[in-house]
């Protein structure tokens, strides 16, 4: 992989990071305003993934060598 594709990786890592901060952000928000419970099952959802977007992202950057 070239120096190139491993910095479009770091980046694009980094905001699926923000991302995955932003949803954490707005769910504990609407959780604290009472919103809708089906609304906030939605956004972890949403959440969970991003996160998974982010894993596959970051086994990219850093495979996994078995010994």
């Amino acid at each position: 992989m070239g120096d190139q594709e491993q910095a479009a990786l770091r980046l694009q890592a980094s905001r699926l990071r923000q991302e995955h901060a932003d949803f954490d952000a707005a769910i504990n928000a609407m959780e604290l305003l009472g919103c809708d419970r089906l609304q906030i099952q939605r956004m972890k959802k949403k959440k969970l993934a991003v996160k998974d977007r982010l894993q596959d992202v970051e086994d990219q950057i850093i495979p996994d060598i078995s010994a």
